[in-house]
């Protein structure tokens, strides 16, 4: 097993300023318990993201895969990627 890293930025940056939609908060919750549940199984090693709200904020998950293309598709089923409220990069 190899150690990836995504980082997270949100699609649309004022919802860190201005809150969430209802949407985006029922996205983030599921985020949130993709992640919590992937930890548990011990392929997420680490997530979090920085305390600011302006434009340069991010997160970061640490995990454990197989190879990138592995890494990419835990990425990708990422519920806040795969409906566009974060972009994420390997």
């Amino acid at each position: 097993m190899e150690q990836f890293l995504y980082k997270l930025t949100p699609i649309r940056p004022d919802m860190l300023e201005d809150g969430l939609t209802e949407n985006e908060t029922e996205i983030t919750a599921s985020h949130f318990d993709y992640l919590s549940d992937l930890k548990d199984k011990g392929v997420v090693k680490f997530a979090g993201r920085t305390t600011n709200t302006d434009a340069s904020s991010f997160g970061v998950v640490v995990l454990l895969a197989e190879d990138e293309e592995a890494a990419r598709l835990i990425m990708a089923h990422d519920p806040a990627v795969k409906e566009g409220v974060l972009a994420a990069k390997i």
